[in-house]
């Protein structure tokens, strides 16, 4: 070795010593120390109206922490926009039932810590509200291990894109606006912010008032943007179909939800009969639920919710057998979770959001942050934590 090598030598093994510290450290077999809620209750706002329900008057969120004894923590939360006192029951099935499971467990083993919950939760069943405990739980699980290996999850899932398209879900039904100005408004403040793709809401009255609530949506947008139509269950499979091919006609680039979610033979039958896509998926629990819906042939997109889905490890698996049958993915709902999820899916197409804050060309950049970037701020916490 000549001086100039021995030189580099002594100065790279400080750096080199460092880097194996770390290592090893993350080698080192973690543990779950502890599980940590808050129950906020944002307060209600200008309410917003679907085909079926009422949005935005009774909002609740349940925030978890999970704890290691590596110093590592892992954040999910748990929102319902609708009936907000659910959150208080999630909160209970997080505080009573899931943290006597998970103590002392180690959260590089995720799948495995959702086995033993189903089995622990079987009595009372896991899908419904004991649904979103255990997918908030396997978010924060994920949550540590992103952080552990210095990578935002969509990574260590094993990356497809770097960033995603999505679609501003805009066009709701409001109150004071019989002549869909406020519609209209909110439509083009979609377009001005640059989304490609808009969804409205249709079916809450008669199909000559859809039509003429989708033809000044696409004459807002005009052409080259796609425009999506949500029925959020209301209809039943004759109606379904009779809309469904007026709204093909005009130009709709999906229908979704047009059928309550247990009527699998039904999307199957309406799938079969209409050219446009048939969307559906965010009241489905479980991939079991998805494996059945989509081996019907019942959808073009499955749309996952990250609550009642069942968080990463699930939503993987959906995505996974999704592929397999030539069906494509976008998300119920928008944010860090869902993104870092749909980045490592190849079938994935769009996520939904309400507003999404930075945008390059219709599309969303993956998150840079170690984890799923799924914190919430203290300032939320403080302003409105309940009990």
């Amino acid at each position: 070795m000549n001086r100039r090598q021995l030189l580099r030598s002594a100065v790279a093994a400080p750096a080199l010593g460092a880097a194996w510290s770390v290592a090893a450290a993350q080698q080192k077999q973690m543990k779950i120390t502890g599980l940590e809620t808050d129950l906020l209750k944002p307060p209600p706002g200008p309410p917003i109206y679907d085909a079926l329900q009422t949005l935005n008057v009774d909002k609740g969120q349940v925030v978890l922490r999970i704890r290691t004894d590596a110093g590592i923590m892992g954040w999910a939360s748990s929102t319902f926009g609708n009936l907000g006192e659910g959150a208080r029951v999630v909160q209970t099935i997080l505080e009573y039932q899931v943290k006597p499971v998970i103590m002392g467990k180690d959260p590089a083993f995720p799948r495995r810590i959702r086995a033993e919950l189903r089995k622990a939760l079987n009595y009372e069943g896991v899908i419904g509200v004991a649904q979103f405990a255990l997918a908030a739980t396997d978010i924060a699980l994920w949550d540590i291990l992103g952080k552990s290996a210095g990578l935002p999850v969509y990574k260590m899932l094993g990356a497809y894109r770097d960033r995603m398209p999505v679609y501003s879900m805009c066009g709701w039904y409001y109150d004071n606006d019989a002549d869909l100005s406020r519609f209209q408004h909110e439509v083009a403040a979609a377009v001005d912010q640059g989304y490609k793709a808009v969804k409205i809401k249709v079916g809450k009255y008669s199909l000559d008032d859809d039509v003429n609530r989708i033809r000044r949506a696409l004459d807002t947008i005009g052409k080259d943007r796609r425009l999506m139509v949500d029925a959020n269950q209301v209809f039943d499979r004759k109606e379904a179909l009779r809309r469904g091919r007026v709204y093909q006609e005009m130009g709709c680039f999906w229908l979704e939800e047009p059928l309550p979610p247990h009527d699998m033979e039904g999307f199957a039958i309406l799938a079969q009969a209409l050219d446009m896509r048939i969307a559906t998926g965010e009241n489905l629990n479980t991939k079991y639920a998805f494996a059945d819906l989509i081996g019907r042939r019942g959808a073009d997109v499955v749309q996952p919710d990250n609550r009642r889905a069942g968080g990463v490890s699930e939503w993987m698996e959906i995505a996974a057998i999704a592929d397999a049958y030539g069906v494509e993915v976008a998300s119920h709902g928008g944010g860090a979770t869902n993104l870092n999820m749909l980045l490592a899916m190849p079938n994935a197409i769009y996520m939904e959001t309400g507003g999404a804050a930075k945008m390059i060309d219709g599309e969303v950049p993956a998150p840079e942050t170690p984890g799923m970037s799924s914190e919430v701020s203290a300032e939320q916490i403080r302003k409105y934590k309940v009990g």
